[in-house]
């Protein structure tokens, strides 16, 4: 599994510098608090209302604010729900293991919160795992899923123990440092406004150390054969072509349901910093999993 997943997950403030916020023409709302299994407090958010409940999952290094370009025009037709997972943003810190599955617990229990009939989970980076894990806890109200920069390694082999651990090496010399050169290095273009780079580097970074390896070791020894047979429903991802373009072919010889959009010139972030061109092609792709 290659750590190209890990492009976004749990934070405590908004990056600054990146898109403008897309929430001032929907009226605020107040935050919410579910328990997940463990007891960990997970904060949400809902706004708007409709069918299908949209719900929209953060990744490693950052929290629910990621979306807030997304809200006003998801919300003029949908419900749409942003969590903060547990560790990140306004929930809960007081959990001992900080793993995929974990997470997963947490968008169930938003979901179990929800009175919409039918869901689509969309996560980014990390939260494309999360969602795959969450569906099955969340049972036939998920009418599908939507990757955005995830999904990458599906169909190669898995990372060996070493392997894993070199990669952890710089982040448990110094953490802060490595996620920086991480963010800052593999993530964005040359071209990309320096200050949503810097502001995007600047929330992963201040994750806490002990939470932020453990979810990054976690993730980079996903075993993906171990979770995709419990999905069955259709996935939608969302991805750019940096670093090279997806082959779409490895991944739908392990996941025929999978549809992958390429966005040709995007990074990591375009949910941030190309969210005009990103929000059409996530309400387009919404659009092709809503039930009828």
């Amino acid at each position: 599994m290659s750590v190209a997943l890990v492009a976004c997950g749990s934070g405590t403030r908004p990056p600054t510098g990146s898109a403008p916020a897309a929430t001032a023409s929907i009226p605020a709302v107040a935050m919410q608090f579910a328990p997940s299994t463990d007891g960990v407090q997970i904060a949400w958010r809902q706004y708007g209302g409709g069918e299908p409940a949209i719900v929209l999952i953060h990744g490693w290094g950052t929290d629910s604010s990621i979306w807030r370009a997304q809200l006003a025009p998801l919300a003029l037709h949908h419900s749409v729900v942003t969590i903060d997972l547990g560790g990140a943003g306004a929930s809960g810190t007081n959990r001992r293991a900080w793993s995929l599955a974990h997470f997963a617990q947490d968008v169930a229990a938003v979901a179990a919160k929800l009175p919409q009939a039918h869901i689509i989970l969309v996560g980014a980076g990390l939260g494309g795992p999360v969602a795959l894990e969450a569906a099955p806890l969340i049972g036939a109200r998920v009418a599908g899923i939507i990757g955005a920069e995830t999904f990458r390694t599906i169909g190669q082999p898995a990372l060996l123990p070493s392997q894993v651990d070199q990669y952890l090496q710089p982040f448990r010399n110094d953490f802060a440092a490595a996620t920086r050169l991480f963010v800052t290095g593999t993530l964005f273009h040359a071209q990309t406004d320096p200050a949503i780079v810097r502001g995007v580097a600047d929330l992963a970074a201040q994750s806490a150390p002990d939470r932020g390896l453990a979810t990054l070791s976690d993730l980079n020894r996903l075993d993906y054969a171990s979770i995709l047979s419990a999905v069955k429903i259709p996935i939608v991802v969302i991805d750019s072509d940096l670093g090279g373009a997806v082959d779409e072919a490895r991944l739908r010889k392990v996941v025929p349901q999978l549809r992958l959009i390429t966005l040709n010139g995007d990074d990591s972030f375009p949910m941030l910093d190309d969210s005009r061109r990103f929000n059409t092609t996530l309400m387009q792709a919404i659009d092709s999993l809503a039930p009828r």
